[in-house]
């Protein structure tokens, strides 16, 4: 688990028994984007709301497909940031689809260069989204 910033952390694949420490660390919503059937061994998303049901979480299905980002997935997200108690702990496979996510989304406002310095803060190198930045 990968904090990005007081909101936001990322985190990857959580199994049902992992939501009652992420309660007990502070998390008041979690965000999915990880597809049922990904991999035989993940846990599919209703085990995952169902126990963050349990626990008071809010809990939110954004399930991305590789990293076939569209318009209406990144609004989603935003919307969900917004709307979200927070902080959120975002999940898939390995993390990098959700902090992609953010990234993109917090692009829309915010200078990329300094989204990629946080992405990067949080361990993930996500600069090929993004078209070259002056400098780099």
């Amino acid at each position: 688990m990968k904090a990005v910033n007081p909101d936001l952390s990322v985190a990857p694949q959580i199994q049902p028994e992992d939501v009652t420490v992420i309660a007990q660390q502070g998390f008041k919503s979690v965000i999915c984007n990880r597809p049922d059937g990904e991999a035989p061994d993940q846990p599919e998303f209703e085990a995952i709301k169902t126990a963050a049901a349990e626990q008071g979480l809010e809990v939110r299905y954004l399930p991305i497909v590789g990293s076939n980002f569209g318009a209406d997935d990144i609004e989603t997200f935003t919307k969900m940031m917004a709307d979200l108690p927070k902080p959120v702990l975002a999940y898939c496979r390995s993390g990098t689809r959700s902090i992609a996510l953010w990234a993109l989304s917090e692009a829309r406002s915010r200078p990329v260069a300094d989204v990629l310095a946080d992405t990067s803060a949080a361990g993930y190198n996500i600069a090929g989204l993004f078209p070259p930045q002056p400098g780099s």
